[in-house]
């Protein structure tokens, strides 16, 4: 790895979420128990060096279905909620065995994506985060697959991932793959297929290259890592995607000797606050379509959304709910909170906000659809 880009992006990270995937946990006879203890211990080194680490761990399925091998190939929900509900406390007992060997304590914290909608419980989950750190005690993050619906879930612990550097405020999102990095084509199908080292910005090229076949053993593959990849990069933090069963790969990469594939953060300042959680915590209930000129007054110059530059609106959504903002090709721009319900923009829609009373047969009005206070911007 380049020596400049390793000290700034890599090197100079104090607070570091390491996810770890089911196909780097697991072989067909169960959880790896050698290689966990490998990892957690190259983990411990980070931490006397007065790093602070966060681990977003699968696992839990794959691990209840050591357990109960006759219901290894169930494909209902209730039956992998049933094996994640065996699965977490084994995969929890190796993570404390491992840990306690270096002399530090861990911690379970199961989330849903509903369970974090509510700003409040949002920010419990951020203040019990923080204290864990703050203890030296290793937080172990998973989703909790025994009460998440289909609906509710989220899409893999990639995109789980990036919900915890934003509770964490971490400074690098290491995803470790049972593949080390990011191929011009599947390597598992083409052996010659070249490994792209650094990524500037993920464009049409990047997302062709991450394909969407799925991981060996949990719902994430390539093209999952590349959708958390760009999520966390847009928010200023780093990512990388390195071979998880790879001898000594933690300490190679702080090392500055690993051969992985680095994400370059899209910007410069890192994004806190509210917005984060706007971006990850909540579904986006609706889709608004906008015009030119306010795709450049969102992106180019920070401001709000106004009715005056929406051209269509698509799905149900009430006051409040998180909406996307798309331009005129279907890429997406922003997201935020909407000052209206579906009904009520579609009759705003393209009129000055002037007119937004007389339309919606209101008194007062919001002059903004989506204010820049409570807007994301994607691009």
């Amino acid at each position: 790895m380049d020596r400049k880009l390793f000290e700034k992006y890599i090197d100079s990270a104090k607070r570091i979420v390491i996810k770890i995937g089911s196909a780097v946990l697991t072989n067909d006879r169960g959880l790896e128990k050698e290689l966990i203890f490998d990892l957690c211990s190259q983990t411990a080194a980070l931490m006397k060096e007065g790093r602070q680490v966060v681990i977003v761990s699968s696992g839990a399925v794959a691990a209840g279905m050591t357990k109960m091998p006759e219901k290894a190939f169930g494909r209902t929900i209730p039956e992998k909620q049933a094996l994640a509900a065996i699965g977490q406390g084994l995969l929890m007992q190796v993570y404390e065995e491992a840990f306690s060997r270096h002399a530090y304590k861990v911690a379970q914290i199961l989330l849903t994506r509903d369970g974090l909608v509510p700003r409040r419980r949002y920010v419990n989950a951020k203040n019990t985060i923080k204290t864990l750190i703050d203890w030296t005690v290793v937080p172990i993050i998973n989703e909790n697959d025994t009460v998440a619906t289909e609906e509710l879930q989220f899409t893999d612990n990639d995109a789980l991932s990036v919900l915890v550097v934003n509770l964490a405020e971490a400074d690098l999102l290491v995803c470790l793959s049972d593949i080390d990095g990011l191929y011009a084509k599947d390597p598992r199908i083409h052996p010659d297929a070249e490994k792209i080292k650094v990524v500037k910005e993920i464009d049409s090229k990047i997302l062709a290259m991450a394909g969407d076949s799925p991981g060996r053993a949990g719902r994430g593959g390539m093209a999952s890592k590349i959708r958390a990849a760009s999520m966390v990069t847009s928010f200023g933090v780093p990512m990388v995607i390195a071979g998880g069963k790879e001898p000594n790969v933690i300490a190679n990469l702080f090392g500055g000797k690993s051969d992985c594939t680095l994400f370059l953060p899209a910007k410069k300042k890192r994004i806190l606050g509210r917005k984060p959680w706007i971006a990850y915590a909540l579904e986006r209930k609706g889709v608004v379509r906008i015009d030119d000129g306010a795709v450049r007054a969102l992106v180019q110059n920070g401001k709000s959304l106004l009715p005056a530059g929406i051209v269509q609106v698509s799905g149900e959504f009430n006051e409040g709910d998180c909406i996307v903002c798309v331009d005129s090709k279907g890429n997406e721009v922003a997201l935020g909170l909407s000052n209206y319900s579906a009904e009520e923009l579609k009759k705003i829609s393209g009129c000055h906000s002037s007119q937004i009373c007389a339309k919606i047969g209101r008194n007062s009005a919001k002059e903004e659809v989506i204010h820049r206070d409570n807007m994301v911007t994607l691009q």
